[in-house]
């Protein structure tokens, strides 16, 4: 039977289209499912989309939409950035999706039969663009840091689930790394949460029409995040098909960014240990980049489409340059000058001066790559290093390290191009051949490497290796 491995990003909220921040985690997350499909195992990728909510609902009522129409077009528009950057997940969950209703329904009721949820009147500061209640000491100037709104005072008989009851249970799980939360400094921001005084959480509101009823009360509906977690198991089939969910949870990796930490290091834990669910393994959170040294957002004008990137620059230059430029833990800066700069010196002059010297040399001598034939010794070593140095970060979840570890091998090609010169060895054949066929060794496995990474071009390189035939280049110079 195949080792599963279950990964999943968050689902995106739909008042916007995919925007590069979304693509960061959602390539990432494909990089991972590529290289465990190529261990042999059986792999789910998840992504999806967030569908509902008072803030959905205005921003269809804006834009003159019901706010299924306005999901459907927004869903749709993932779908095509996605499709854009080669991201191959194996489903995409809508929470509007009927199979997803059922199994959050199948969840509230289990929630209410464990008898840690009980109703209450809630009296407190709520943000519509948070969907959260938040409290004074999180406020700038008496606003919303992430919204620049002052919240609204609001007060309303909610359902609330004891979180409290839990705490300590999930304090133990993540020091003993029972649940694994990185990097460390993730971990110890969620244990330093852990101290303050939390406190039971709503898991309803009153007045907020789109989004699924409680089926214990269908005057209120389930809070957008309460119900928006549950799609990691919906998605396999929990409250439709338990083969399926018993196939595949719990998941090995949820794939998250630090702003929704507290949601899936605490909140998720608890819920799923009051219906008696097993707990994810592992949790990454990876940071926040800033644009052209700004904090993206619609006000700055500042948010970037990834599939005007796509566009422009092609799959395989965005999917990289994403994950080269930034250590995926932490926060970094997205710029125009350096994705241009890194294209350049890394993929046009780097990558692509190798391949296309190796294969205009190998063309024209007609020196072909056997299934069977192995590089000498030094090469040997210098592309086990690299496989070693590949296999630790990938599995660490270090992209950059990752990428670092192959241009690392194609330095080495290219000094022992330069060493060998092999233009100058034409009339010794043997000598010739060898220089050749160790590079283009190397080269096929740069390719094998690189295909998690940017899958277009390690295909085209594979292709040319195979027909021993140079084509255009990989990476015009801009």
């Amino acid at each position: 039977m195949k080792k599963k491995f279950y990964i999943t990003t968050p689902i995106y909220y739909t008042n916007q289209a995919a925007h590069v921040g979304t693509a960061y985690t959602t390539v990432a997350a494909d990089v991972l499912a590529r290289y465990h499909r190529k261990l042999g195992e059986d792999v789910l990728f998840l992504t999806g989309t967030d569908e509902h909510g008072e803030k959905i609902a205005q921003a269809a009522e804006k834009a003159g939409k019901t706010p299924q129409e306005f999901v459907d077009q927004i869903s749709e528009l993932f779908k095509k950035a996605w499709k854009k950057l080669n991201i191959s997940y194996d489903d995409f969950i809508r929470t509007t999706d009927e199979k997803h209703k059922k199994g959050v329904e199948k969840f509230l009721l289990k929630l209410k039969e464990s008898g840690k949820v009980y109703q209450d009147e809630y009296r407190g500061l709520y943000c519509a663009g948070c969907e959260k209640f938040i409290t004074k000491k999180e406020l700038i100037d008496d606003k919303c840091p992430d919204h620049q709104k002052e919240p609204e005072l609001i007060s309303e008989t909610n359902y609330f689930f004891k979180l409290k009851d839990f705490l300590p249970q999930i304090k133990e799980l993540i020091e003993s790394d029972k649940i694994v939360i990185e990097p460390k400094e993730r971990k110890k921001e969620v244990l330093s949460l852990l101290k303050q005084d939390l406190g039971n959480f709503s898991i309803s509101r009153q007045n907020v029409e789109w989004g699924i009823s409680l089926p214990f009360d269908k005057k209120q509906n389930i809070w957008v995040w309460v119900e928006a977690l549950q799609n990691y198991i919906t998605a396999i089939g929990y409250g439709n098909d338990s083969k399926e969910f018993k196939k595949y949870w719990p998941a090995d990796l949820h794939l998250i960014a630090k702003d929704i930490v507290k949601f899936h290091a605490i909140f998720w834990p608890a819920l799923l240990l009051a219906t008696g669910l097993e707990l994810p393994k592992r949790i990454f959170v990876h940071g926040f980049f800033t644009v052209e040294g700004q904090k993206m957002s619609k006000t700055l004008g500042n948010v970037i489409d990834p599939i005007y990137l796509v566009d422009k620059y092609g799959a395989d230059a965005v999917r990289y340059f994403l994950l080269r430029e930034i250590s995926f833990g932490s926060d970094g800066d997205f710029s125009i000058k350096r994705l241009e700069e890194r294209y350049n010196s890394d993929l046009a002059n780097g990558l692509g001066n190798l391949v296309s010297r190796v294969l205009t040399l190998s063309e024209k001598a007609g020196v072909i790559l056997s299934n069977s034939e192995e590089s000498d010794k030094e090469f040997n070593s210098e592309i086990k290093l690299a496989q070693e140095k590949y296999k630790k970060a990938i599995e660490e979840i270090k992209f950059n390290e990752a990428l670092e570890s192959i241009w690392q091998l194609i330095s080495f090609c290219d000094e022992y191009v330069e060493k060998n010169k092999p233009w100058e060895i034409k009339n010794d054949i043997e000598k010739f051949n060898g220089v050749i066929s160790n590079l283009l060794i190397a080269i096929k496995e740069i390719a094998d490497l690189l295909e998690p990474f940017i899958p277009e071009t390690s295909e085209k390189i594979l292709k040319q290796i195979k027909q021993n035939k140079k084509t255009k280049a990989l990476f015009p110079r801009l």
